[in-house]
């Protein structure tokens, strides 16, 4: 199933015109993050997306995917794009399902990975598939060997900045295994966010307590997946630490913070990606 997902992950095929697959904003080649380093992404036909795409490295971890949750798992999320106009632009379950079923080398594929169903070429399956493959796609970094006890894991510079880090209170929202991904919160809970044009969760549920709310963005490689924030307005990490500082806390952090603060988020870049 794993084998069959990594093949879908990178098909083409399963957008309207056979250019787009989720590789195409969610990368993985020549050292990217599970992300295109776009401000928003392209889609099939040209058009561009409203959000930036979040990493897809260590999603299986999240609670929920995308920036107001609406997806409950991988497996709902992978359903996402693909049916979505504006991305891979597929008009609707059937048209995926036929377009596959005619793709010979996937009969026995989609059989050998869930016997049992009696049609296994199904829009089902092939989220179940690209989701298993994500599963896989965990980064270990040089801030587990410190968490497991190798204090010489970090730098002086990079504990100062996890200090600064806790001091700040900034885990209260990036915490748990991915330092984040967990939580919903307003962006700009002390100073209004200047870009007020989506509103988060408030679009999906229509409540006015949720307007500005987004999920907290997970950390991990962090460093990796500038630009940043739901609009990737946000160029670099020095700017996101600093205008989070103000956005969500109140605090003028100092140069010396932020290049603390800095260096320690890039310990959470995988180790085979630094």
């Amino acid at each position: 199933r794993i084998a069959l997902g990594k093949k879908l992950y990178f098909e083409k095929r399963l957008s309207i015109n056979d250019t787009q697959s989720c590789a195409s904003c969610h990368r993985l080649d020549d050292g990217f993050a599970g992300v295109d380093n776009l401000p928003t992404s392209p889609g099939a036909r040209g058009e561009q997306g409203t959000r930036n795409s979040p990493t897809v490295l260590n999603s299986g971890w999240q609670d929920s995917q995308f920036w107001d949750g609406r997806a409950e798992d991988l497996v709902e999320q992978a359903k996402g794009p693909i049916l979505n106009p504006i991305e891979m632009g597929m008009p609707d379950e059937q048209t995926v399902e036929n377009k596959i079923r005619g793709i010979v080398e996937y009969q026995q594929e989609f059989a050998n990975a869930f016997p049992g169903d009696e049609q296994s070429i199904n829009c089902q399956n092939i989220a179940e598939a690209i989701a298993a493959i994500e599963r896989t796609m965990i980064t270990p970094a040089r801030f587990d060997d410190f968490m497991m006890g190798n204090a010489d894991a970090l730098s002086d510079d990079e504990q100062r900045g996890l200090k600064a880090f806790l001091k700040l209170d900034c885990q209260s929202c990036h915490d748990g295994i991915l330092i984040g991904g967990e939580t919903y919160e307003p962006l700009g809970k002390e100073h209004a966010y200047e870009n007020q044009d989506d509103q988060g969760m408030y679009l999906l549920t229509g409540d006015e307590s949720d307007r500005m709310f987004f999920k907290v963005a997970p950390l991990r490689n962090v460093a990796l997946t500038a630009p940043y924030f739901h609009d990737g307005k946000i160029k670099t990490l020095e700017e996101a630490v600093r205008k989070m500082g103000k956005l969500q806390l109140d605090e003028d952090l100092t140069d010396q913070q932020v290049s603390d603060i800095t260096s320690f988020l890039k310990t959470l870049t995988d180790k085979n990606r630094e």
